[in-house]
């Protein structure tokens, strides 16, 4: 403790009284007054210090330098809905305002340090004020989307054994319906208008609450926030971060593949139950002293997300694959974008298609990133590097990322395997600490030296990693072993298919085959379906090795998907094996 204080308080007091030092449109050198100390624990040139807060040890320092004039007059969060609504707030008011909210929680609510705390609410300011006070008062902030059924809430108040729920008036009833079945809620907690019976308003509270909060002294391991996992097969499961995991982790996540720095603003479309809303809305943006921007957006809109960028001076955007395949269906050249400067997506594999056509409409290059709920940025093309469209870029330190096989050996370059994780003879800091209350699970990610992500893939002679599936979606036909990322991206290639997935189906002579669910475009929907379907068959044939073309090829409306966008294959090749 006493060595990281000792090498941060003078670098801060440096900062904050050096009358030449100018940092307005300078982001990299100001930007290292706070991130490079991070990135140097990163590097390993600095231990993780035993104590460590995001709140008081970042944003509250990005308060000082806001204080003493030494940061770009962007705001720290900047709201908008649709109806024109505004809310920004500067560090310093997003400092109060959190100790406030904090306070609500530990007053209140009765809550103390290490309980644990549910907050489903859709994109409104609330959500990063609480997720900001959970930090400042030790509480474990577990978020979750508002895309949940009854079934679902009950499950994450019951797994996670929170003391408290925080939600809003239209989920409200949707959590009153499962209170029975709760053994440890204690408070409930709404954030919207009027009263309801049994319920504190977040509001009112916030409005009455006392600014002056001390912040609790966290070590860096303790727990700060847990995500429930997509859950695209089982139970989701609860994936524990520290302080320092997150916290400090996140940094070269922002620097680097995010490129920010204090004159940026940043546009993250994703859900607030989604882990990315982590990574690229709350600790990235921030440890670099950008701007997080943020619409309220319930429903993913084309419409909306041009005029939007067109509007504001965002620089830096980032929304998921299957966001680009419908930006550009709507043809984003009719929109100037005069600000926006770098875009990013991750979440599942983004075709190459996709990538040319956002370049050709916006003159734009998307720049991929792979990550999970249990990591930070694993791989991304950053910056400054040569683009493999449809590669996930190279790895991200701390991370010494290898493909490994069954046994858990390091496989040649261009051979397919395991996309893993070293974590041994040292364990990344910023690699979850366990999935909660499930040991099992947690020690069947470890084989040899390394964290298995379950994803498989396999490493240029350049060192870029390539994406080839989820273990459990590769296809095993007539002994060819095929990934649907590849086979999807060349059907969207083809102008007839907007979305396509792909699974296996069985078949009595080769086992399984390649079959494609393809969602078309609208001017392709009155075609005749057997001769688009041949069509499509021989454009595979064309474009990829031919043993991986679709045997089978079933127009749908749409595609199954989580509640984060992520296309569900498991669903639909458990209704082809169903048919067997």
């Amino acid at each position: 403790m006493r060595t990281f204080l000792k090498s941060w308080i003078p670098q801060c007091l440096w900062i904050l009284r050096s009358p030449s030092r100018t940092f307005h449109g300078n982001n990299r050198l100001l930007t290292s007054s706070i991130a490079s100390h991070f990135e140097s624990i990163i590097q390993g040139e600095k231990e993780v210090p035993e104590y460590f807060n995001f709140a008081s040890d970042v944003l509250d320092k990005w308060t000082q330098l806001e204080k003493a004039g030494r940061k770009p007059a962007n705001p720290a969060f900047w709201w908008v809905s649709d109806k024109g609504e505004e809310v920004k707030w500067s560090f310093e008011e997003l400092g109060s305002l959190s100790r406030k909210a904090a306070n609500v929680l530990s007053e209140a609510c009765g809550l103390q340090r290490g309980d644990r705390i549910v907050a489903i609410l859709p994109r409104v300011p609330e959500w990063w004020l609480l997720n900001v006070a959970c930090i400042r008062a030790g509480i474990v902030f577990f978020p979750g989307t508002t895309q949940l059924t009854a079934k679902d809430i009950l499950y994450r108040l019951q797994a996670s054994k929170a003391k408290c729920i925080v939600t809003n008036d239209a989920l409200a009833p949707v959590v009153e319906s499962v209170l029975s079945d709760t053994q440890f809620l204690k408070t409930k907690l709404i954030v919207g208008q009027g009263s309801r019976d049994g319920w504190l308003n977040f509001k009112e509270l916030l409005a009455a609450a006392s600014a002056e909060h001390i912040c609790t002294k966290t070590r860096s391991n303790d727990p700060m926030t847990v995500y429930f996992t997509s859950g695209t097969t089982g139970f989701p499961k609860m994936v524990l971060h520290s302080y320092c995991s997150y916290g400090i982790g996140f940094v070269t996540t922002g620097r680097r593949w995010l490129g920010l720095g204090p004159s940026d603003i940043m546009w993250n479309t994703s859900d607030t139950g989604w882990v990315k809303s982590a990574y690229c809305s709350v600790f990235s943006p921030w440890i670099c002293g950008a701007c997080v921007f943020i619409h309220h957006m319930p429903v993913f809109q084309p419409e909306i997300i041009g005029t939007t960028l067109s509007k504001y001076p965002i620089t830096t955007f980032c929304t998921a694959p299957t966001g680009y395949r419908m930006l550009v269906q709507h043809d984003m050249s009719r929109y100037k974008f005069l600000s926006l400067k770098h875009c990013l997506t991750a979440g599942e594999a983004l075709n190459p298609e996709v990538f040319s056509q956002w370049k050709a409409q916006t003159g734009v290059d998307i720049y991929e990133g792979y990550g999970q709920s249990e990591t930070v940025a694993i791989c991304a093309n950053v910056k400054g590097m040569k683009i493999k469209p449809g590669s996930l870029g190279k790895p991200v330190p701390p991370y010494d990322v290898q493909i490994v096989d069954e046994q858990g050996a390091v496989v040649p370059q261009g051979e397919e395997g395991t996309i893993a994780v070293r974590v041994k003879p040292k364990r990344p800091f910023c690699l979850f600490s366990e999935y909660l209350d499930n040991p099992e699970k947690t020690a069947a990610t470890l084989r040899g030296d390394f964290y298995l992500t379950g994803d498989r893939g396999f490493m240029d002679e350049e060192g870029y990693i390539w994406f080839v599936g989820r273990a459990d979606d590769i296809i095993n036909s007539a002994g060819y072993r095929i990934g649907p990322f590849e086979v999807e991206s060349a059907l969207i290639e083809h102008p007839a298919v907007v979305e396509a997935a792909v699974v296996s189906s069985p078949d009595p002579v080769r086992g399984e085959v390649v079959k494609a669910f393809v969602v078309l475009a609208p001017l392709y929907e009155s075609h005749d379906q057997k001769k688009l379907a041949d069509e499509l068959q021989q454009h595979v044939k064309k474009v990829t090795a031919p043993y991986k073309y679709p045997r089978k090829v079933e127009f749908v409306k749409e595609l199954p998907k989580t509640v984060t966008g992520k296309i569900q294959r498991n669903v639909l090749r458990s209704k082809e094996w169903g048919k067997a």
